[in-house]
């Protein structure tokens, strides 16, 4: 007796954070009850892909076969998430049962989660499954509403449908599936927000040279001062100074987006990220092993975080190796994740628990040991990581009430001066000085005599380690280039030692 027998194999991929790899959806049509057993590790909102893909081919018109289905997700020890598996299922079990001819699926890869009536709805994180299907040369078959990620991948063959019906016309030859084009694309996602101008803040001019100093060299920054400073307008006003991303860049930032769950957006603006001190572990470094944390959300921008000592202290230690290698590697028992992360760091934080210490008017009422417990809620090693430490003032009446804002210096014309300076560094070295090596430390940040013993002394007097010696080098490094001074002088020296607030701060203690 012959035993009746029917496999197709469909092409999809899962999400594994900014990777994406190639998944087989093999059908089996088979003799006996029927059934439809779904295996090769899915998690739940796989398994309910059952129903919806029965409802789906039965509200399009399609006869769902009354055999035995089994369908199997390739590799086994892959975990399956998401309803992005619904369509290539649902098109395995036509070309299975003879209504779509399987050289229709060849160099394709399938993609959209199914309403019960067969439309295709949005589906999350799929820029990284579409650049991977680039690189791999595959016609991408997903939701119009997804048009947004097919549009960021330069040179991807993709068809956009709205429907199950589309999908299975176009399969047999019938219809041809449409694409958005990139140019009208763009002009409808290209609305983004002005970045905030820096002529916006009153005063606080030391705070606006640490800013441009850390623009230049892409320098961690530190802000200590009461409430009300300006401590984080200043912050919100970093990406303003900061060059515009390239394409490529920006491509980055799109997939670490899309890999969150997020709609990526499109431009070339840098990311900024301000988690509340609320914030866990998992949130700033990311979940599982898979979801990308505020760290890589932050990538190529700006990472602000308010209240630093607020923030719970395994966190804050959570971010010295991210910090120096620019990446987050998430472990798990049986898979790990690798997600980049260079971002710039800038932080903000109170003098004191009651945040007045120091005031004229002798508002602060908190002991030294209150003082010394909160501000050693910040690690040794974590301060040390940071370069630029910068203690800001309550802003005087004059600079409330009598400055103009047309006297304060726009960003634009910062901006124009980071730039120089970093192309001189880019130039020089090939990256940006706080990325240098200690052995590049010593080659390119040589000190004259006379600046050598100034640092000689500042080491002494206020304690610096030799990794906050190798950032002051580069802080002077940056002050120089943006002088386009050729050489560190005693100025670069002077001024990067006294960007270093909290060793003076622990010197007067």
């Amino acid at each position: 007796m012959a035993t009746h027998k029917e496999v197709s194999i469909v092409f999809s991929r899962a999400p594994a954070g900014v990777v994406a790899p190639l998944v087989r959806v093999e059908v089996h049509l088979g003799l006996g009850l029927p059934a439809f057993a779904l295996v090769g590790l899915p998690e739940a909102v796989v398994r309910e892909s059952k129903e919806r893909v029965r409802a789906a081919l039965v509200t399009a018109g399609f006869e769902f076969p009354a055999r035995r289905i089994t369908v199997n997700l390739s590799p086994a020890d892959l975990p399956k998430e998401g309803g992005r598996f619904d369509l290539p299922i649902a098109v395995g079990i036509l070309a299975a049962d003879g209504k779509i001819p399987a050289r229709a699926l060849k160099q394709r890869e399938f993609y959209g989660e199914l309403s019960l009536s067969g439309e295709l709805r949005e589906t999350p994180k799929l820029l990284p499954a579409l650049i991977a299907g680039a690189k791999f040369g595959s016609e991408m078959i997903l939701p119009a509403a997804n048009a947004l990620e097919a549009n960021l991948v330069a040179d991807a063959k993709f068809g956009l449908a709205d429907h199950l019906r589309e999908v299975v016309a176009a399969l047999r030859g019938n219809a041809a599936l449409c694409a958005t084009p990139r140019s009208k694309l763009a002009a409808r996602c290209a609305s983004f927000p002005t970045p905030a101008d820096l002529a916006d803040v009153r005063g606080q001019y030391a705070g606006k040279r640490a800013l441009e100093i850390a623009a230049a060299g892409q320098h961690g920054l530190l802000m200590i001062g009461p409430p009300g400073a300006g401590k984080t307008l200043l912050a919100q006003r970093l990406p303003g100074l900061l060059p515009p991303l390239s394409e490529a860049e920006a491509l980055e930032v799109a997939t670490l987006e899309s890999a969150a769950g997020r709609r990526p957006t499109l431009g070339a603006g840098r990311p900024f990220r301000s988690p509340q001190h609320t914030a866990s572990v998992a949130a700033l470094i990311g979940g599982g092993a898979q979801r990308p944390g505020e760290l890589s959300l932050a990538h190529l921008g700006v990472l602000f975080l308010d209240e630093l000592p607020e923030f719970p202290r395994n966190a804050l230690e959570a971010l010295r190796e991210p910090m120096e290698s620019g990446l987050v590697i998430l472990s798990r028992l049986k898979r790990s994740c690798e997600f980049p992360a260079q971002f710039q760091l800038v932080a903000a934080m109170n003098p004191c628990p009651c945040g007045y210490a120091g005031d004229p008017r002798g508002r602060c009422h908190c002991t030294a040991e209150q003082i010394a417990r909160y501000r050693n809620r910040l690690s040794g090693p974590l301060i040390d990581r940071i370069d630029i430490h910068v203690e800001l003032m309550a802003l005087p009446a004059e600079h409330l009430v009598g400055e103009s804002l047309e006297s304060t210096e726009a960003s634009g014309s910062v901006a124009l001066r980071v730039a120089a300076a970093r192309g001189l560094q880019l130039r020089r070295q090939g990256k940006l000085n706080s990325r240098l090596t200690p052995s590049e430390v010593a080659r390119i940040c040589r000190l004259a005599a006379d600046s050598r013993a100034l640092l000689a002394t500042a080491i002494v007097r206020l304690g610096l380690s030799a990794r906050a010696y190798h950032r002051v080098l580069r802080l002077a490094r940056t002050c120089a280039d943006l002088a386009a001074a050729p050489d560190i002088r005693m100025t670069d020296v002077a001024e990067a030692v006294n960007l270093r607030a909290l060793d003076r701060l622990e010197v007067r203690r």
